[in-house]
């Protein structure tokens, strides 16, 4: 693997953590929780929330378990996928996807109530939509490249029909 795929998706990843970090601490010194802010008329708002589950609010009595899965997906994302990725394509992505787990980790593992119990900060939300945060979108960018890329990047022998 090249070191400078690796470095990108470090890079990428700290700078996810970094900006999902930054904006929930300025939404969390100047919203008020539930007190929605219209950012482009009712199209995109702000309404701060403190998530104790996963997306759409489900699980919400399993942080701990988020919190362990999270843990146990980040470890695997360096040992397993930093060392085996060939593709800076496949390095944004990877970046992408540590970045939103680390952004929500560090909420459960450093916000009320408890470590390993903390709330996530939710504050982007649109019409008929959850509320999410910069972390969410880092995740579903990932997902998304994942589907994408593997459309793109399929051997030639499956293509003609040949098994592989």
């Amino acid at each position: 693997m090249s070191p400078g795929i690796r470095r990108a998706a470090v890079g990428i990843a700290l700078a996810g953590l970094a900006l999902d970090q930054l904006t929930k601490t300025l939404v969390l010194e100047h919203l008020e929780p539930g007190v929605p802010v219209d950012i482009i008329g009712s199209l995109v708002r702000f309404t701060l929330i403190r998530n104790p589950g996963a997306a759409f609010g489900l699980g919400s009595g399993s942080t701990l378990v988020l919190s362990v899965f999270a843990v146990l997906a980040l470890l695997a994302s360096i040992a397993v996928g930093l060392p085996r990725i060939r593709r800076m394509s496949h390095g944004v992505t990877l970046g992408l996807l540590m970045a939103g787990i680390s952004g929500n980790l560090f909420d459960r593992m450093f916000r009320e109530p408890a470590p390993m119990l903390g709330h996530v900060v939710d504050f982007i939300q649109l019409p008929y939509f959850a509320i999410f945060n910069v972390a969410d979108m880092c995740v579903t960018s990932a997902a998304a490249l994942v589907i994408l890329l593997g459309f793109r990047h399929q051997p030639a022998r499956e293509q003609e029909g040949v098994a592989a």
